[in-house]
């Protein structure tokens, strides 16, 4: 596998693999290396490694040379006259009247190149602009309009974590970011809260992407539902994605209550599927109370079965009742009861009268005399005289 080192060209610039040959290099020396701008002055950031030949997408290019005292005094008086370019080309943008914005001055190491990088709206017409560069500086003039992510990048800044921009420090390139990255991760929409230095998506919500995604995967949705281990059923109310925390709503009568549990104590059924979930378990456990119901019964019916012990109080009880019913069927057959209601000490029996009436004794032993005074008949008397008549 070749040997390769990593040399940052320019102050946020991109890093690119070059062939260290046979030098000693370590992480933060100056080298000079060929371009396709021509020779410039890099900064080593990556130790000489061993790669494959598949992460070599292109030809090795060679690092020239280690910069000596010579090389670093030139490109510090390069920098200097960088400044009074970027002073002079302002000027020029201003008399022209361009609507644009500069941005930096960059000299090629060998001074024969001259790059402005500016940032505008809109395409900007600048062809006067680089005649007038050209005669003043006399070399080869470009311009080159970059977007806002590339002027935050050259300008530099901190980030609202307080430190500086991940751009201006180790990021190579800008890989696309999206506001699906946001809602992924949880976090407020509002564009001021989400937004870095430059006004576009910030970069680190790219960083961690990739473990949101995975942590997400064992996460539910709000709304979806949410069964527990004892059978409850509530809704997903919220998430903490990196606590693996799910808050639970419960309704109870009219009564609301929130509760927090592990991911993996909780059963989730997307939102979409809630009402055929809800079904099914409605039905499980309608299932589950029948058949507590039916062994209830069961039991009852084996209890009812099985012979009661009777206790001493209820045995009492019972003997008291028994001698009650006997004491009151002697009262009965001694004739002080049903429709016995003669009288003791010379009382009279009205069954006895009744039986005397009928057998029609009106006047002899225990009958009534209903004879009439004064004149009247006796019904035994008339009784009497016609039987004798009938005999005659």
């Amino acid at each position: 596998m070749p040997k390769v080192t990593a040399v940052r060209l320019r102050l946020a610039g991109n890093n690119g693999y070059y062939d260290p040959e046979e030098y000693n290099i370590h992480i933060g020396d100056k080298v000079i290396v060929e371009t396709d701008r021509g020779e410039e002055v890099g900064e080593v950031t990556i130790p000489v490694i061993e790669v494959s030949d598949e992460k070599l997408k292109e030809p090795l290019k060679k690092i020239e040379r280690l910069c000596t005292k010579e090389d670093l005094s030139q490109y510090a008086e390069n920098k200097r006259l960088e400044a009074e370019a970027y002073a002079i080309c302002k000027d020029k943008i201003k008399h022209h009247g361009l609507d644009m914005k500069l941005i930096r001055a960059d000299y090629t190491f060998d001074r024969r190149k001259l790059t402005f990088y500016f940032s505008a709206e809109g395409r900007v017409d600048f062809r006067a602009l680089v005649k007038d560069l050209a005669q003043e500086f006399r070399t080869r003039i470009e311009l080159r309009q970059i977007g806002v992510r590339d002027e935050t990048r050259i300008l530099g800044g901190l980030g609202v974590c307080g430190r500086p921009l991940c751009c201006r420090t180790f990021l190579t390139d800008f890989s696309p970011v999206s506001i699906k990255m946001a809602k992924e991760q949880n976090l407020s929409l509002n564009p001021t809260k989400i937004s870095g230095v430059c006004g576009r998506l910030m970069c680190c919500l790219n960083n961690e992407e990739e473990a949101y995604e995975y942590l997400n995967r064992q996460m539910p949705r709000r709304g979806d539902l949410a069964v527990t281990a004892t059978g409850e059923q509530g809704t997903v109310y919220n998430v903490n994605i990196l606590r693996q925390k799910v808050a639970v709503l419960f309704e109870k009568n009219d009564v609301k209550e929130v509760k927090e549990f592990d991911v993996g104590d909780l059963t989730c059924t997307p939102k979409k599927y809630r009402k055929q979930e809800e079904a099914r378990l409605a039905e499980e456990k309608a299932k589950r109370d029948e058949e507590a119901a039916a062994a209830a019964w069961e039991q009852e019916k084996q209890e009812e079965k099985q012979p009661k012990p009777e206790n001493r109080e209820n045995r009492e009880n019972h003997d008291s009742h028994e001698n009650h019913e006997n004491h009151r069927n002697d009262h009965r057959n001694n004739g002080h009861g049903g429709n016995n209601r003669g009288r003791r000490n010379g009382g009279y029996n009205k069954n006895r009268r009744n039986n005397d009436h009928r057998n029609g004794g009106h006047k002899g032993e225990g009958g009534h005399d209903r004879s009439v005074k004064n004149g009247g008949y006796s019904s035994g008397y008339a009784h009497t005289n016609k039987d004798s008549n009938g005999t005659d």
